[in-house]
This record gives structure tokens, C-alpha cells and sequence, in this order.
């Protein structure tokens, strides 16, 4: 079923309404990575230790001596900040998104989604009714300018998603692509703890054109984060590193876990409502000296606008 159902959902995404209205059998990732080795990435020591429980690997590191002595392993290329937002800020734009309409999306997830139009597999980039974003959250991108790892980042797409146990939702392994959206991407976590499960990708070798993987080449060398060699990504060959998303944490991805890792968000690990605030950035080619940036140019310009969405229709 390769064309898109009620729900949302097509090809092998799916949801538990389309499973039990069709007979769709789920891909069940959860039971894949059980066979994996698995780590914990604790944000409050930036290393990694084994075990699945996020939960519990993190309460370890309260105790004395943290992580009862382990010293834990590097996995580098990932940035938290636990605090990044107050529950005041949080319940505000909460209550701003809930009044701007929600699109159903796949793999029972909701969406708003905010930025030019891009066709991945033509490579085919349009402002298209892009109008800039909503003005509710402007102090979330102005409070990137603070942190040091975002100082350059240039917001050209906010994706708000929505996650619901209720609807099974979750988001299959993938990498973003390569080809439009630069190296970090950047996650505001909402309302609920959640987990971000990366495994790593195998397939690079055989099939550099899936998530535009080939494009990399053209500016591997202005990455932030060095990419493992095939020694460092060997260790990793069975395992798998459960990096925690709590509530009201901002999550940046660069580096390793952004081009050589997969990341998903697995149903079990939707326990109640999570909205997250997805940013993305242009690859090098699109910002300003880039080859291709006279096709981004007006899109940088639309970017910097903010519109009050109790007082605007703005369709992107």
C-alpha cells in the first residue's frame, strides 16, 4: 500500500489505526534492538554506559560514586541542555501551536510544518508559500544565539511534531537528508520524556544515494564534528545508544550521530503526549558563498520574518 491511507501513513510506515484497519504487520524495531548491545547516553557526565533504561542508567549518576566507578564511554557529536526552557515558556508556546492547525502525518504522528518546499529525491528546492514562522516561538530561536554550538545556525524550516500513544506513533530509523539540511539538527522536546535510539547505519557503502548520502562529500571538510574512521565505527557494530529527551531539553545532533547513526523514536517509548520543535539548517552549498545559494537567497529573507498567527494566514 504505497499510496497514502486515511491515517496518514504509507508503504511500510504505519500506525495502530491503519494496522488494525488493514492487517498491516508493524516493523517492530523495539524487538530488532533487543538483539543489540545497548548504552545510555547521560547528559549530565557526556558519556555512555550500557544498559537499555534510560531511567535507571541516569539515576546511576546521582549515586556515589556515579555510575558505581564506571568512567563510561565517549560517543561524541551530541548536545543537551536540560533547562533549555521554563514550564511558564513551555505552557505558553504549547497553547500557541494547539491554536495553529495540526496536518495528520505518517506513522501516527501530527505536524506543522514551516519552511520552502523541497522534493528530496529531484533535489528541488522552492520558497513556495513559505512566509517565515510562527511569531510564538521567535524567543526559541533567539535563545539559540546563546548557545555557543548554535552561533552560526541560520533557522530555514521549524517542523512542530506531535507524538500520541493513543495513535502508536513513532518515527522509523532514518537519517535526514544530505543533500538540503545541513549538519545539526536541532530538537526542543515538549510535554512529555522521550528517548532518541540510534543505531548505525550500515548501508553506506552499498547505497550512497539514500538520504543523499553522496552529497557529504561536497563539504565533509566544514563539518563541527570529525566522522568516526571505519576502526572507531566497528566498536559500535552491534550496539545501540539510547540518548534521553526530557521534557523541555534542547537535543543538537552533529557530527557522527548525524551522518553515520540512524535515529528513531520507538512507539514504547511514547508514553504520553510529546510535541517537539524540529529546526533545520542549510548545507553549505545553500548559504551565502555557496554554489547554489542564488536558490536560497530569498528563502534567508522570508526566514527572518515572524508573523502573529492570532492575526495572520500564513500557509507554508
Amino acid at each position: 500500500m504505497d499510496h497514502p491511507r486515511p491515517c496518514g501513513c504509507k508503504g511500510r510506515r504505519t500506525c495502530l489505526n491503519c494496522e488494525a484497519e488493514f492487517g498491516i504487520e508493524r516493523s517492530d524495531f523495539y524487538s530488532t534492538f533487543q538483539h543489540s548491545e545497548a548504552f545510555v547516553y547521560c547528559p549530565l557526565c557526556n558519556k555512555i554506559y550500557p544498559g537499555w533504561d534510560v531511567e535507571k542508567i541516569l539515576s546511576e549518576h546521582e549515586a556515589v560514586p556515579a555510575h558505581g566507578g564506571a568512567s563510561g564511554e565517549d560517543y561524541p557529536g551530541v548536545y543537551i541542555d536540560l533547562d533549555f526552557l521554563s514550564n511558564e515558556e513551555e505552557r505558553q508556546l504549547l497553547h500557541g501551536l494547539d491554536e495553529l492547525p495540526w496536518d495528520v502525518s505518517q506513522s501516527g504522528r501530527r505536524k506543522q510544518n514551516f519552511g520552502p518546499k523541497t522534493n528530496f529525491k529531484k533535489t528541488r528546492l522552492r520558497a513556495a508559500q513559505f512566509a517565515g514562522f510562527p511569531q510564538l516561538s521567535e524567543f526559541v530561536q533567539r535563545r539559540f544565539e546563546q548557545v555557543p554550538l548554535l552561533a552560526t545556525f541560520q533557522t530555514i524550516e521549524q517542523c512542530s511534531l506531535e507524538y500520541e500513544s493513543e495513535r502508536g506513533a513513532s518515527i522509523d530509523p532514518h537519517i535526514d537528508d544530505c543533500w538540503i539540511w545541513g549538519e545539526r539538527i536541532v530538537t526542543v522536546n515538549l510535554l512529555s520524556d522521550s528517548v532518541l535510539t540510534m543505531s548505525p547505519y550500515r548501508g553506506a557503502e552499498e547505497n550512497k544515494t539514500k538520504y543523499n548520502l553522496h552529497f557529504l562529500d561536497q563539504y565533509r571538510s566544514q563539518l563541527i564534528g570529525e566522522l568516526m574512521g571505519e576502526k572507531a565505527l566497528a566498536v559500535y557494530e552491534n550496539r545501540i545508544v539510547r540518548i534521553p529527551m526530557p521534557r523541555r531539553s534542547l537535543l543538537v545532533l552533529y557530527g557522527p550521530p548525524r551522518y553515520q547513526w540512524e535515529h528513531a523514536v520507538l512507539r514504547e517509548d511514547i508514553k504520553d503526549r510529546r510535541v517537539c520543535l524540529a529546526y533545520r539548517e542549510f548545507t553549505p552549498m545553500y548559504l551565502q558563498g555557496g554554489s547554489e545559494y542564488s536558490q536560497s537567497e530569498e528563502i534567508f529573507e522570508r526566514a527572518k520574518q515572524f508573523w502573529d498567527h492570532r492575526t495572520v494566514s500564513a500557509e507554508s
